[in-house]
């Protein structure tokens, strides 16, 4: 059995030698990878289940995410939590990645990603910061960026200031795709949306020309079109506040369920996909991937972003 898991994972690209239910790691992968590699006949759903159930240690200590895995690295897999008293992340929050550096989550449509003058507890700062404390040492965290109350998807956090500083420093080498389900069909179907955006004292956000005009630049691909909606790709080039939505209202399209650019819905269809960018202390590429929700899956055959495990 080991050598079948072996000659498995070799034509795979991940090699490990396997001993009874702990696993070495001989190359650098994402954790959930190495074992679908190391583990064919199981599930992932079976696998990223018991990951965030506290079933899987790394090096003695479970780990509740789809973390990096090095080589040398032993991976034990369980069939109970290894740490019962492991609190689970915050319900309808998953976190995506976390180290000793940053921390990743998939932010539900409706929470405030930090506080406002009217709400500082129920925000995802706050909730997650709750979930990574304990009563000898409450976490620190600081936002990396925000997306809206209403969109879903990665939101990135800093667990030291410095970090923080680190990251946004280098912001611009970050990419940011984004899943959009706009209504009707964007024209052309792909294509950069070049237009400067003009905030307004009542916070709208349009475009425009003048002193106050910064510069926004939106570049979209239609993933596919059914009745009267369209699922859309979209990258920011530039970071502006509601950026993709005021550009995809001035193109005739806007974003479903949007009160303030388009006409109000269920919720806005607007789900931050993926963030790729270099870890701001090693370097190494980190490629946060937020699964899209229902109604955003894109079609088969059409460009999917990379799991990032």
């Amino acid at each position: 059995m080991v050598w079948t898991r072996l000659a498995r994972s070799m034509r795979e690209g991940v090699t490990l030698r396997a001993m009874g239910e702990r696993l070495i790691v001989a190359e650098p992968s994402r954790l959930l990878a190495f074992l679908r590699g190391a583990l064919p006949g199981w599930k992932r759903t079976t696998l990223e289940q018991r990951i965030r159930a506290g079933c899987v240690r790394v090096g003695g200590k479970p780990v509740l995410t789809n973390a990096w895995v090095a080589p040398g690295d032993v991976v034990e897999v369980g069939d109970r939590a290894a740490e019962p008293s492991e609190a689970a992340p915050p319900l309808g929050i998953e976190v995506l990645f976390v180290d000793e550096h940053l921390v990743a989550i998939d932010k539900p449509a409706g929470l405030l990603a930090v506080a406002t003058d009217r709400e500082t507890e129920r925000t995802a700062l706050a909730l997650v910061r709750r979930h990574l404390s304990t009563p000898r040492e409450p976490a620190k965290l600081w936002p990396v960026h925000r997306i809206d109350r209403e969109t879903s998807g990665v939101l990135l956090f800093a667990r030291s200031k410095e970090i923080q500083e680190r990251v946004q420093h280098d912001w611009d080498v970050a990419r940011k795709h984004y899943l959009a389900l706009v209504q009707g069909r964007p024209e052309p179907p792909r294509g950069v949306i070049d237009q400067p955006l003009i905030e307004d004292r009542a916070l709208f956000v349009r475009v425009g020309r003048g002193r106050d005009a910064k510069p926004a630049r939106t570049r979209y691909t239609t993933l596919d079109t059914r009745g009267e909606r369209s699922l859309v790709e979209v990258e920011l080039e530039t970071g502006r506040r509601h950026q993709i939505r005021a550009h995809f209202a001035w193109l005739g399209t806007p974003i479903v369920g949007d009160p303030r650019y388009g006409t109000p819905g269920d919720r806005l269809g607007l789900h931050a996909w993926t963030l790729e960018l270099p870890h701001p202390v090693d370097g190494r590429p980190l490629e946060l991937v937020a699964p899209p929700p229902k109604g955003f899956t894109p079609p088969p055959g059409g460009r999917k972003a990379k799991s990032g495990a």
